[in-house]
């Protein structure tokens, strides 16, 4: 089968309502993006608002065409983007980039919604309180339900390209994690005070695992990918009580990967490995049919490993 491939529009500029770019300039930003991972700091953000004179919510709505660029979408050649605008643990705001990634000849279930890719994006990196998230297209019922699980979902806002809504308003008579009986939420998770009782486990990736979100199967769970010159890129399971929006740990690395502006094939990759909780496994045949998708891949690898207190 064939893989995905990244793709952007080198011989255009980036230009909506809010902010104009000229080629060099996208360029530039697209490629300091990819080096970033899909990520604007504090600082990036007050040089960019100084530079063309707008405002951080001007420059956030401006950046979505940019975030679609990354969008893997060989099925629907829909292409997606959002931007989160996240709080860091010391209260400094970051721009978390997401978009949209399909895979050929599989369910299309296994899609990463432009959404969940952002909000993943802001999860893994360390955001700790989503203040809005600007959008290409309107959200999908699918992602309104994937948002309902945050801990902010009743206080950020959604910005279209000419509209804006409170989530509550895009979803009313909701259903969500209380309803399940979860006090926690993804952003504000129950604190996990286990290990994996595995020696030599590496141990970003395990801590990737425990930050999983799984109140639900409890199956604290990963994947890692190595590649042979771009590092290593980490995803942990989210889960959803409507069950079917949440995010395999592979869907989430994938997402990562893909903001990297990096190819998925043989020539990139070097491993992938799932490690789950063991007697909770439930991630393998995710997996396996996500990489089906494409060809030449190392086989995946699989960690089952029990938990100590």
């Amino acid at each position: 089968m064939a893989s995905a491939t990244f793709t952007v529009q080198q011989d255009t500029a980036l230009t909506n309502s809010h902010i104009s770019l000229n080629v060099a300039q996208t360029a530039s930003l697209r490629s300091q993006l990819k080096s970033q991972r899909g990520i604007l700091n504090s600082n990036n953000i007050k040089a960019l608002c100084s530079q063309y004179a707008v405002s951080e919510d001007s420059l956030l709505q401006g950046l979505v065409p940019l975030a679609s660029e990354f969008s893997v979408a060989p099925v629907s050649l829909f292409h997606v983007g959002a931007i989160v605008k996240a709080l860091d643990e010391n209260g400094d705001i970051h721009f978390y980039f997401g978009a949209n990634v399909e895979f050929n000849h599989q369910a299309l279930s296994l899609v990463v919604h432009a959404e969940q890719s952002a909000i993943n994006n802001a999860w893994l990196n360390g955001a700790k309180k989503i203040l809005k998230i600007a959008i290409s297209d309107a959200p999908c019922g699918y992602c309104r339900q994937f948002m309902n699980e945050l801990a902010d979902a009743k206080e950020f806002d959604i910005l279209l390209p000419n509209q804006q809504f409170t989530l509550a308003e895009l979803l009313p008579h909701s259903f969500g994690p209380t309803d399940l009986g979860n006090e926690f939420s993804l952003f504000n998770p129950k604190p996990q005070l286990a290990k994996f009782n595995l020696d030599g486990l590496d141990e970003t990736f395990a801590r990737f695992a425990l930050n999983a979100y799984v109140p639900y199967s409890q199956n604290f769970c990963a994947v890692k990918i190595v590649t042979f010159n771009d590092g290593d890129f980490y995803g942990s399971y989210a889960e959803n009580a409507a069950y079917s929006p949440s995010l395999s740990p592979l869907q989430s690395a994938l997402s990562q990967f893909f903001l990297a502006g990096l190819s998925f094939n043989e020539s990139v990759v070097k491993g992938i490995t799932l490690l789950e909780t063991k007697g909770q496994e439930n991630q393998a045949g995710v997996a396996k049919a996500v990489l089906a998708s494409f060809s030449n891949l190392p086989a995946l690898e699989i960690i089952s490993a029990p938990l100590k207190e």
